[in-house]
């Protein structure tokens, strides 16, 4: 082992021994024995022996005289920390020479290198070129385009050429951007030659090894020319060139052409489309994209055996995989120019041709077979092409005559539906519910042709529709379905069964939207038919006499019916229609766990209500539809035989099935609300008695599930289905109902059974609701407000029995009961208590009325225990929920005084002391109380009038000398949103608190400043927000730069006298630090904008006073070069022109800093 000192000795002496040292040296590092403290004592003097002047030299005399892998990968990494961080400092002669040593290196050893050292040495010599072509180093690119001319070194120069365009296109921001834009516009004039070069190379390999493959025998698919390719192609010849055979090359070929469309896939990435890229081009790519749906290929070389055939075979394909790359570069090109049209159009009648061959059926292969064959990469590609077509193009092509749209549509069935993998079939949903999104859209800024589009396309929708359908039941699909998993989450919590169906439902509501009444024809009569087996369940189902329960008769399948039953229920698969069938209605899928919502992005209530016009359009007026009775017929009959009962042979496999059908009825059923509620209005002038007797059956399928014997899962179906009748439909009677009179006396029974917090809670908002929200269609003396008056407080008396005989002195150090189960108490009822506030918050006043009059108690309680909880970090969360949902919703109701009191209490309780130990010392939970607290004073900054206005002074007391001293250093993002929050709630609906003027005075005054008041609190505030741009969270920078930018949008903020001379350049200056030290790059464009409207107010002192003084105060630059920046800073005052200068200015700011760093001591900057 060597020692520190000999080795620098060694490193020292001549280059042999230095050569012989250093192989030993990096042997020794990657041996497994080597600990890890000799590993760093290697690594720091392989660092210092990089940083020598001169060390460059011993690494050429390695490079040329090793073969040892370490080291000249070593040798390689001193010459591109060299080249990318010293250059500068490099003398003339030394470049010179490495300029000229280095390609010489290559050139003579490119073949018997390892790919991965000539790969790094390409790199090393575009990294020289990247910072010296053509200036210094002119013959750079003639260099390449002569590699890649010369037969011998063709595969060298597509490296480089790939390596060249990598590095330089859209290099790092170790480069100015002046010598950005001049290496792109240098590599755009070189595209035309080198696309013209790429293209001689592939059809030169193509046009040699085509002569040889044209003479075998035809193969059953090598004639296929059928009416479908012939409408794509819009040319007999252009289809005959299609259809010659795939020609077979040898492995350097091979080699060839997939270096040629790597480099054209990474060309197409950055070039504009232009005439440069030329028909044949086209062609040509597509000739080799032929090679990944070549079956025949792969099959030969598999036959033949041998392990070189099987990789021909496979490296076959992967020019099929490099050729869509290539493909799909141009088509993620939204901006296409009108020249370049025709040729997208070639393109896609191309593509369409593969797809074409790839979905025909034929003696040798089914359409799934055949895909199974395929590389599963080319089918990925292939997808992807799909996508970007119909995300991207289809508007435009559409329009095209030549392009046959629904023939491209039955292509685009058959390729979906023969998916070998779950992961290609949902990729292909993927699309076509981009393509159902797209005819959406278009039919709604048409509507004058909804007819003919939906016309045009009915045929390809409805067979869609049946497919996606059957794809999603036993009964067509077993095989596959049953390969999912259902029990597995993945990282979206759902397993990949409900993935599955999720994503089909969202296909089935999607062409649901656009033709409603063939989909429900399509759908109910199979609910229908699946249904008559599930009702007829009931006779394998017998009573026992033997053995009994609280809730009645436990229900036994008989054994021997066992297997039947179970085989109906497989067969019949009830719970997926009742799944289905509320997406043609409506759908809310809160009622059973499960059930997925089908359409993830908005909520429950906005896809009810998207969905009500198409339940009217099938269902005018007020007739009742066949399928809501059926569906109430179903839940009904399930809760009066108890299927959730049942008692099998074999529990696990049938009970949860019966019990998830019986869900599903509950949910479908509750999918109805919104066109019930139609129904119900319209049913006060006719069809009264048939209305109530609906209701009432189905609150009797209802309530016998709102029990504690029933199932978590069955007993929130029912409790979701009877919020939403009591919220979105409002019967008058539902009340008088005796089974809803049951559940009333149930809940305020104290001695009953309490359900489970969620459906308490649920089954409490909904008795609520049925006594405060108002019917529809009735007159205000109709409503019965004094009787529902009295219920309502009734209700909450039995409610907050026990809470509000929580008195202040029991909660001291004598109390009566245990801390915990007063605890519970007051979890059980505030939980409730608050749900009721917010469920009324948006109704009208006699609601929120009645509501505060039953809970004034039960509030005055709640601030009297207050004070005896403060330190009770848990207990004040809920109580601080409680009050700041009662402030949201109820705050007029409350009144002044007892609102004021309210708010003291709070401020007296939440001393400084208080603060720190909550935020400091009792973690996540008493942050939250803090949180809560300070939501609370948002809302009461936000009343108008003048009410809270006396409170103005102590909120912001509290918040600039209590809570932000404490949280200010904090490196946790805790409190400090709510707290930011509040601040700018505080300036945006008091601004006349600091800025007081009148319209006299403005007119009076002319251009004279607003007159300011309270200064030293509206400047700490200021403080606070510019001290937050200073911390790492990206969050809370974001929160706060939109903050200020909303202030200046509605309040002028940055015109301001007092902004504008004593802080705008402070925030400037802030903004800009942030960009140079690259601490919050995600919101570069934000930042850039704010800089601009800080700017614009003065643009004058911008560009003459602060610029050239923050360039001053930059450090790691020499006058020249901060000379430099101020003068390609731009005096542009547009938008888009002055932040393109900042970010120019940042760029080179950090530019001159590396390069500065990079220089040896004592070198002299020109």
């Amino acid at each position: 082992m060597f020692s520190i000192s000999k080795l620098l000795l060694l490193l020292n002496a001549s280059e042999e021994t230095s050569l012989r040292a250093l192989e030993s040296l990096m042997t020794e590092f990657f041996h497994d024995c080597t600990t890890n403290e000799r590993k760093r004592e290697i690594e720091e003097l392989l660092n210092n022996f990089a940083q020598q002047v001169g060390a460059w030299r011993f690494c050429l005399y390695f490079l040329s005289s090793t073969r040892n892998d370490y080291v000249m990968m070593y040798s390689l990494t001193v010459f591109e920390n060299l080249i990318n961080k010293m250059w500068l400092g490099v003398p003339s002669q030394d470049k010179m020479e490495i300029r000229s040593c280095l390609p010489k290196l290559l050139l003579a050893h490119h073949k018997t290198l390892p790919y991965f050292v000539r790969n790094k040495l390409c790199k090393v010599i575009v990294d020289i070129g990247r910072q010296d072509w053509p200036m210094f180093y002119h013959d750079f690119f003639t260099n390449i385009l002569q590699l890649i001319q010369s037969p011998v070194t063709t595969p060298l120069g597509l490296i480089m050429l790939k390596t060249t365009s990598e590095e330089l296109a859209c290099p790092r921001e170790d480069l100015s951007v002046a010598r950005k834009e001049e290496l792109r516009k240098l590599l755009l004039d070189q595209v035309q030659t080198v696309l013209g070069l790429l293209t001689g190379i592939l059809e030169s390999v193509w046009d040699k090894h085509s002569v040889t493959a044209a003479t075998p025998p035809p193969s059953p698919t090598s004639g296929e020319s059928g009416d479908l390719l012939s409408n794509l192609l819009q040319s007999p010849s252009s289809a005959k060139l299609l259809n010659q055979p795939i020609p077979i090359l040898d492995v350097e070929s091979e080699y060839i052409c997939s270096l040629a469309l790597e480099c054209l896939a990474h060309l197409f990435s950055w070039i504009p489309l232009s005439a440069s890229i030329t028909p044949s081009l086209l062609t040509t790519i597509f000739h080799f994209a032929r090679f990944g749906c070549d079956i025949r290929a792969r099959k030969m070389a598999s036959v033949n055996g041998s392990s070189q055939n099987c990789v021909l075979g496979q490296e076959r394909g992967r020019l099929g995989v490099l050729a869509m790359s290539c493909i799909n570069e141009l088509m993620s090109k939204n901006c296409v120019p009108m020249e370049f049209e025709e040729y997208l159009l070639r393109m896609f009648q191309q593509t369409f041709y593969l797809l074409q061959k790839i979905t025909k059926d034929n003696n040798a292969h089914t359409v799934k077979s055949r895909l199974e064959e395929l590389d599963e990469s080319y089918i990925e590609k292939f997808t992807d092409f799909l996508r970007l077509f119909v995300s991207v193009h289809l508007r435009r092509i559409e329009s095209y005559s030549q392009f046959p749209v629904v023939e491209f549509l039955t292509l685009l069935f058959k390729y979906t539906f023969h998916q070998p993998t779950h992961e290609g079939y949902f990729s292909c949903l993927d699309i076509w519910t981009l393509f159902l999104d797209y005819l959406t859209s278009k039919i709604k800024s048409r509507l004058g042709d909804k007819e003919a589009v939906l016309n045009r396309y009915e045929d390809a929708l409805v067979l869609l529709l049946t497919e996606v359908l059957n794809r999603i039941q036993f009964r067509y699909n077993q095989a596959q379905l049953e390969e999912l998993d259902d029990e597995t989450l993945d990282d979206d919590q759902q397993t990949e069964w409900q993935r599955y169906l999720r994503q089909s439902l969202e296909v089935v509501a999607k062409v649901m939207e656009l033709l409603p009444t063939h989909a429900f024809s399509t759908l109910f009569p199979v609910l229908q038919d699946n249904l008559d087996v599930y009702l007829g369940l009931q006779q394998f189902i017998v009573t026992s006499g033997s053995v009994r329960d609280p809730s009645g008769d436990v229900l036994l399948l008989q054994r021997q019916e066992a297997p039947a039953t179970a085989a109906v229920l497989a067969s019949c698969e009830p719970g997926f229609w009742l799944r289905t069938l509320p997406l043609w209605e409506c759908t809310d899928h809160q009622g059973a766990a499960p059930v997925l919502s089908v359409c993830p992005l908005v909520s429950p209530e906005e896809w009810l209500l998207c969905r009500e016009q198409k339940v009217l359009e099938v269902y005018p007026g007020s007739r009742l539809p066949l399928d809501i009775q059926e569906l109430v017929k179903v839940t009904l009959y399930g809760s009066q035989i108890k299927l959730y009962n049942i008692e099998t042979a074999v529990p696990s496999v049938l009970k949860p099935d019966l019990i998830d059908v019986h869900a599903q009825s509950l949910a479908a059923l509750q999918a109805y609300s919104h066109w019930l509620a139609q129904y119900c209005s319209e049913a006060h002038r006719q069809n009264t008695q048939q209305f109530v007797t609906l209701i009432s059956t189905t609150m009797d399928a209802v309530t016998p599930l709102i029990s504690t014997k029933v199932q978590d899962k069955l007993l929130l179906s029912a409790c979701h289905l009877l919020v939403s009748l009591a919220t979105t439909v409002r019967p008058i009677f539902l009340i008088s109902i005796p089974s809803v009179q049951k559940v009333f006396n149930r809940i305020t029974d104290a001695s009953a059974q309490r359900l489970v917090d969620k459906a308490q809670v649920l089954v409490c908002r909904a008795l609520s609701n049925i006594l405060l929200l108002p019917c529809a269609n009735l007159s205000e003396s109709e409503q019965q407000w004094p009787m529902r008056s009295v219920n309502h407080a009734n209700l909450i008396f039995a409610l907050s029995r026990d809470y509000r005989n929580l008195k202040p002195t029991a909660v001291a150090s004598q109390r009566k009961m245990p801390l915990d189960d007063t605890k519970v108490i007051i979890h059980q009822t505030l939980s409730v208590l608050e749900d009721i506030v917010e469920s009324v918050s948006g109704e009208s006043t006699k609601s929120r009325q009645i509501c505060y009059q039953s809970l004034q108690e039960s509030v005055q309680v709640s601030l009297a225990l207050f004070p005896a909880y403060i330190h009770q970090s848990d207990v004040t969360d809920e109580m601080l929920s409680f009050f700041l949902t009662l402030f949201r919703g109820l705050r007029v109701q409350m009144g002044v005084p007892f609102t004021e009191q309210i708010i003291q209490t709070f401020l007296n309780m939440f001393t400084r002391e208080q603060l720190a130990e909550s935020i400091l010392h009792e973690g996540s939970t008493g942050c939250r109380v803090v949180e809560k607290f300070l939501k609370i004073l948002q809302v009461v900054v936000q009343e108008p009038g003048q009410v809270f206005k006396p409170f103005l002074p102590s909120i912001i007391s509290l918040s600039m000398e209590q809570v932000y001293p404490i949280i200010a250093e904090r490196p946790s993002p805790d409190v400090k949103a709510e707290l930011f929050e509040l601040l700018f709630r505080i300036l945006h609906h008091n601004w006349r608190y600091f800025f007081k003027s009148t319209v006299l005075a403005s007119v009076q005054r002319g251009a004279a400043e607003e007159q300011m008041e309270n200064e030293p609190q509206f400047s700490a505030i200021m403080q606070a927000f510019g001290q937050s741009f200073l911390q790492p969270d990206i969050h809370l920078f974001k929160q706060n730069l939109f903050y200020l930018e909303t202030l200046n949008t509605k309040q002028k903020l940055y015109h301001k006298k007092i902004f504008r001379t004593t802080m705008l350049f402070q925030f400037v200056n802030v903004l800009l630090q942030v960009l140079v030290h690259k601490s919050h790059d995600l919101l570069q464009e934000e930042i850039g904008i704010a800089i601009y409207n800080m700017a614009s107010v003065d643009f004058d002192g911008f560009f003459a006073a602060f610029l050239p003084e923050f360039l001053t105060g930059c450090d790691g630059m020499d006058a020249n070069q901060k000379n430099v920046l101020g003068r390609n800073f731009k005096m542009d005052r547009d938008l888009p022109s002055f932040t393109q200068n900042v970010h120019r200015l940042v760029n080179d700011l950090r530019y001159y800093r590396l390069c500065n760093d990079s220089l040896p001591p004592g070198t002299v900057k020109l």
